[in-house]
């Protein structure tokens, strides 16, 4: 997954759960059950983001593309084995815990799968870094053990900057393609907003913690802020690709 700038992945203060350790915080049972759902989420979509660029690098023009795509898919399974030997070690089981994920993730994919090379480097670094972005938002109100967890496998794998130099390429020899990948750009974003939306709206665990059933929990307020500095951050990754927002 693409890792952008983004001011909120610690909380300033830390208070509650965010203050406490793994052992502690998993004390309480909705607690736990809601960071077997998100690192169950983040596993699946860590698998799916392999299978993905592994794809992707059928469709590179380069022999260098080809294999730059194929290291960056070496770290996503690298990241998804850190997530499921996390779960294994506080008693979850892995695949159990991705399986209520797998049909949003892949309707997602089905939905948004890319017609040419262009907009599939376009996918990985929007459409990835807008779930990476909601991902960190959560990641602020998680114990530490799994907070530092969660933000080290959102790091980037290098496709922000390989994403970023292509695309700007490829417009600047034919301008036209701007046009066309802002259009998917923004189509990804609304698809990317809609499921991130749908995984916590149907995990009970999960909708608690971020509309404040925990001390650190959002309120509802601040689930719209959330929202709204993902499209910010968004609005500025299509800067930088050289796209309209």
């Amino acid at each position: 997954m693409t890792t952008p700038d983004h001011a909120a992945e610690t909380p300033a203060e830390s208070t509650g759960v965010a203050a406490q350790d793994w052992d502690r915080a998993s004390a309480d049972p909705q607690y736990r059950a809601a960071v077997v759902d998100l690192l169950g989420a983040l596993a699946y979509g860590e698998l799916a983001a392999f299978e993905r660029l592994a794809e992707d690098a059928k469709l590179a023009p380069t022999l260098a593309d080809k294999a730059a795509l194929a290291k960056m898919a070496s770290a996503e399974f690298h990241h998804f084995e850190r997530l499921r030997d996390r779960l294994a070690a506080i008693g979850a089981e892995p695949t159990e815990s991705m399986q209520p994920f797998v049909a949003a993730l892949d309707g997602f994919h089905r939905q948004t799968a890319p017609s040419d090379w262009l907009e599939g480097l376009v996918k990985a670094y929007v459409g990835d870094s807008i779930a990476s972005d909601f991902y960190r938002e959560v990641a602020a109100r998680l114990d530490r053990d799994t907070r530092a967890l969660v933000l080290a496998v959102l790091d980037d794998t290098g496709h922000a900057g390989f994403a970023i130099e292509k695309v700007r390429a490829a417009i600047d020899a034919d301008p036209r393609v701007g046009g066309r990948l802002a259009l998917w750009a923004r189509r990804l974003m609304g698809e990317a907003l809609s499921q991130s939306q749908r995984v916590v709206a149907e995990r009970d665990a999960l909708s608690t913690m971020l509309v404040g059933g925990g001390a650190d929990g959002f309120d509802l307020a601040e689930v719209g802020r959330m929202f709204s500095r993902i499209t910010e951050a968004h609005t500025k990754r299509m800067a930088a690709l050289g796209l309209a927002a």
